[in-house]
């Protein structure tokens, strides 16, 4: 028995889904839908479904929360991800979820009808992992230890997205300023941020932390669920501060 499902909030984007895995898997029992990532966790703990599309950017539950949610209870369950980003900050969202050994797939939207069928069979039936070439390129980046970004130095520049200073950040993660400083460091260097200065020695032409967020975006290493999923956690913490 092989049952899919489709998790995607467009309701084009789920026919053009539906049309294009009925076509790709004449072995296909039954297709699920589902528009939120929610429901999506209800089908698969109710139902034997064995492979899921996931849309990464949903109104509520975003596809990252609902795959790690079913890799959780069911971690054989396939996964081929489709999603119009290809940003760091999704394809790293993405990348930290998936258990070992587990088959996936990340493909762009833009990619025509006959890869996206491609993808299905080999994700489905072939346990081959497809990742776009594109978002590959993004990985073997975020893998690289000389330019990839470490979860302490991700952390720290989300931390100064929110505007927060070398003091909070101390208080907020347990650590001493100059811990938080060296970690701002190691950021700046990643993201080759320079004090550069003008010709005649005057300071530096911008501010390193505004820079930081600045290149960051341009990257695609924030993204607008993460700033709010760390507003949260930043909220939290002010609450329970005395």
């Amino acid at each position: 028995m092989m049952n899919v499902l489709i998790t995607e909030d467009d309701p084009l984007h789920r026919s053009y889904l539906r049309d294009a895995i009925t076509h790709a898997l004449p072995e296909l029992d039954h297709i699920y839908e589902a528009d939120d990532g929610d429901v999506a966790i209800e089908l698969v703990s109710a139902h034997q479904i064995d492979s899921v599309v996931m849309d990464l950017q949903m109104k509520r539950t975003n596809g990252v929360e609902a795959a790690r949610e079913i890799w959780r209870f069911a971690p054989e369950t396939r996964i081929l991800f489709w999603s119009n980003y290809s940003g760091e900050a999704y394809v790293r969202g993405v990348s930290r979820i998936v258990p070992k050994g587990a088959v996936y797939g990340y493909l762009i939207k833009s990619a025509s009808e006959e890869s996206l069928e491609l993808a299905v069979r080999g994700v489905f039936l072939q346990d081959q992992c497809i990742v776009d070439r594109e978002v590959r390129g993004i990985q073997l980046r975020t893998e690289n230890v000389l330019e990839g970004l470490t979860d302490a130095e991700y952390e720290v520049l989300y931390d100064i997205a929110l505007g927060m200073t070398d003091s909070s950040i101390a208080a907020m993660r347990n650590m001493s300023t100059r811990g938080v400083q060296s970690r701002l460091k190691h950021l700046y260097d990643k993201l080759v941020i320079e004090g550069k200065e003008t010709e005649q020695g005057m300071a530096p032409l911008y501010n390193s932390r505004t820079r930081a967020v600045a290149v960051a975006l341009s990257r695609g290493l924030l993204n607008i669920e993460g700033l709010a999923a760390r507003q949260v956690e930043l909220d939290l913490w002010l609450e329970k501060t005395p």
